[in-house]
């Protein structure tokens, strides 16, 4: 009789225990829920992504250094266009003594004499190097426009991570709710005793499974926040960003649009395009060195006043290149880096159009993804949860499938928030490409 009451006594033990389990792993998830609503309530107010890319382009620091690279550049065509500094000479020679103007007066040898002289390149030298130091100034300045598109896609690519992670949070805040409804149910079967102890213990191990994807977007989160602090160069420990909720761009460009706008803007072909300008004026350049260059040189001197006059010297000197190999040898330099510019631009224009491709591709196919997440699976995947947790209740369904009905909820959402972030990184690298805006094309567009 003992070992029977015994055996009958055990189902409601173990029953009690999982119910401990249960209340537990319900209070932990309720205290995760309830820290979540507190730091919702204290948090920020959410940053506009347009006001962090204005914050960049004021205070980015490799930005700023591009700026002033560019603004160094441009000052470089005063200095290499203008003629070379001229020199003047005082002479003075004695007879007798070395003491400075000793003897002027006893000498018919010793003299003092004032000249100046100038070097005057062959025409038309100093106009190509003005023009090469001009285009080096535009290659230095795409290149900033590149650093700048640069960081702000890479702001763009952070914030939309960020968002994914703030918005996948409400997802698993939300989802507990009706994992607790699958809780109650598996816990009500078992206590009819119609269920059985792991459909609860599967429920908890899911449970805790939640709250570690929630410890690990916290970790995530905080890895971008410092990234996104370091590119708008705000302190670390300055109050955290906040993102809006992602919303989906939508792309109205053909791929030959944003190709065409690519070869007319992208600032990398626009430098490269500057240093195929520079390297022709480098060869033409290359071919005046074959020139002759120019010196005039202009001399007053004075003897005793009492006896001699003043004597004017004026001398015309001719550089003459007669040596060719170092000129030949700078043409064929010249020559070989304009060939090479030009292929540089031809490889670096084809992986452009590559990357574009890619990357509308992408836009593309993820939008329609949207579309068949919205309008499809994730409300006919919330329809059959509702339904088999109905069939569970009335015990005419098996607790596994509604697990997996719940998962399938969970994973849809979460593909859905990824999908979006590659939506919206696509549309920020094809920006970066082109240096348009795509959402103020689109709003034109409309």
């Amino acid at each position: 009789m003992t070992s029977f009451f015994q055996r009958k006594r055990a189902p409601r033990r173990v029953g009690s225990a999982i119910y401990a389990l249960t209340v537990s792993a319900f209070l932990v998830a309720s205290c995760f829920a309830q820290d979540a609503d507190a730091a919702h309530k204290h948090a920020p107010p959410a940053t506009p992504l347009s006001e962090l890319l204005k914050e960049a382009e004021q205070n980015n620091p490799q930005i700023r250094s591009a700026q002033q690279g560019t603004q160094a550049a441009k000052e470089m065509h005063a200095q290499v266009s203008a003629l070379p500094d001229p020199m003047f000479q005082l002479q003075q020679v004695n007879a007798g003594s070395p003491r400075p103007f000793a003897g002027y007066s006893n000498s018919e040898f010793a003299y003092i004499g004032l000249g100046a002289s100038q070097d005057i390149p062959y025409p038309g030298k100093l106009r190509l190097k003005g023009e090469i130091a001009k285009r080096e100034a535009d290659i230095a300045g795409s290149r900033a426009d590149s650093v700048s598109l640069g960081v702000l896609a890479e702001i763009k690519t952070a914030y939309y991570q960020l968002a994914y992670l703030s918005q996948t949070l409400d997802i698993l805040t939300n989802d507990q709710q009706l994992l607790r409804q699958v809780e109650r149910a598996a816990d009500a079967r078992y206590r009819s005793g119609m269920g059985n102890q792991q459909d609860i213990l599967q429920a908890q191990v899911q449970q805790t499974k939640l709250l570690r994807d929630i410890s690990m977007h916290h970790l995530e989160e905080g890895k971008l926040q410092a990234r996104l602090k370091q590119l708008v160069n705000r302190p670390q420990s300055s109050p955290d960003i906040r993102p809006v909720v992602l919303k989906e761009t939508p792309l109205h460009m053909t791929f030959d649009e944003i190709l065409n706008a690519a070869e007319a803007q992208n600032p990398d072909l626009a430098a490269t395009q500057h240093a195929i300008d520079r390297n022709a004026l480098q060869v033409e350049g290359a071919r005046k060195d074959f020139e002759p260059d120019f010196n005039i040189q202009g001399m007053w001197q004075r003897t005793d006043p009492t006896q001699f006059r003043a004597y004017y010297q004026i001398t015309f000197g001719v550089k003459i290149p007669l040596h060719y190999g170092k000129q030949r040898a700078e043409l064929a330099q010249a020559q070989a880096e304009l060939s090479q510019a030009r292929r540089d631009r031809e490889a670096q224009s084809q992986q452009i159009a590559s990357d574009l491709r890619q990357q509308y591709v992408i836009a593309e196919q993820s939008a329609e993804l949207l579309k068949i997440n919205r309008e499809g699976l994730i409300p006919e995947s919330r329809t059959g949860f509702q339904a088999g947790l109905a069939s569970y209740q009335n015990n005419r369904e098996d607790f596994q499938p509604l697990l997996n009905s719940y998962l399938d909820i969970l994973r849809l959402e979460q593909e859905n928030l990824q999908t979006l972030a590659d939506h919206e990184t696509a549309i920020a690298r094809l920006e970066q490409i082109t240096g348009l805006s795509l959402a103020a094309a689109t709003k034109e567009k409309e």
